[in-house]
């Protein structure tokens, strides 16, 4: 990949890798705009969290794409240089059913900067459609395969069915990208369409045999399930009132790799994976419990675990 290395910036523990886009969603008031997309997300989950977070995407030079920077810039997230080379912002019309659940219909382009970061992350983080649409997906595989084995590497599929016109292909590109990353995180949907009529336990069998060191797998209101090669757990989902899941897997990927920052070790055992699969359940009921991907704060992510702590301690008296 021939780019152009961002400066130094040490003080950076998390490099996300993902598209930006504009979420529309139709209301009764007419349509309405929130930034989105499953990287974004992620790298503003993350700013919450207080965790030094930088951004490599694609925008246009447009009001949309002046309004995901200003979204960004409240969460204390760095935009890394070269990101407004787009012709428009990329769009997704969210399409919402009585359950609260999320369809999108997209309008994307998907190209990176030709530039790279010249440091070292303590994370780099990629998914969702910037690891399988072109011509980015393979600017993102040559930057995994720069960082493999040199930092920590996260990975969401977080599928997209409707994007995606090869199944044979986006396993292939999935498999590949397991390969490279330390943790992988997938929906049951995810698993689904990836393996048909496999058990959620059988895949996250499979990924470790693929070379990941921790496979999750996520399953809304029945909670997630981690599994590594020392230690597997399953964590009930909080009770919660849904308002609706709009970014709740990205407030649960964003709270893992929190977890990582503050826990490097890379021994993923019971404690390990029992630590980091309780803190991502509750920030994804903090998003679930309010409208659109409005994840927790570091304070309010402290406030739940301790609340949670409290009413276990309760309940065991």
């Amino acid at each position: 990949m021939n780019s152009t290395p961002v400066p130094p910036r040490p003080e950076t523990d998390v490099v996300v890798v993902g598209e930006a886009i504009i979420d529309i969603i139709d209301t009764a008031a007419g349509p309405v705009e929130f930034p989105g997309g499953s990287g974004m997300n992620v790298a503003f989950g993350l700013g919450r969290l207080g965790v030094s977070t930088a951004f490599l995407t694609a925008l246009g030079r447009d009001e949309r794409g002046r309004n995901i920077r200003r979204h960004l810039d409240t969460a204390g997230v760095r935009l890394l240089p070269g990101a407004e080379h787009l012709n428009r912002t990329s769009t997704a019309r969210a399409l919402l059913d009585s359950t609260g659940s999320v369809e999108y219909e997209f309008d994307f382009e998907w190209n990176l900067p030709q530039i790279s970061p010249a440091f070292l992350p303590k994370v780099l983080h990629t998914g969702s459609l910037a690891s399988f649409m072109e011509p980015g997906a393979t600017q993102v595989r040559s930057l995994l395969e720069l960082f493999s084995g040199r930092c920590l590497i996260t990975y969401d599929p977080n599928i997209r069915p409707t994007l995606l016109h090869s199944h044979t292909e986006a396993l292939r590109t999935f498999e590949h990208t397991v390969a490279l990353a330390t943790m992988v995180k997938l929906s049951t949907d995810d698993t689904r369409w990836l393996y048909p009529g496999t058990s959620p336990h059988d895949v996250a069998r499979r990924l470790l045999d693929l070379g990941t060191e921790l496979a999750i797998i996520t399953d809304g209101a029945s909670g997630s399930y981690l599994r590594s090669n020392a230690a597997e757990i399953e964590v009930p989902a909080p009770p919660v009132v849904v308002k609706d899941t709009v970014g709740a897997g990205d407030s649960y990927m964003s709270s893992l790799i929190a977890g990582l920052i503050e826990d490097p070790e890379d021994c993923f055992d019971y404690g390990k994976l029992t630590r980091l699969g309780t803190a991502a359940s509750l920030a994804a009921a903090v998003t679930v419990g309010r409208h659109g991907a409005n994840p927790p704060t570091r304070a309010e992510l402290i406030d739940s675990l301790e609340l949670a702590q409290t009413s276990r301690k309760n309940s065991d008296d």
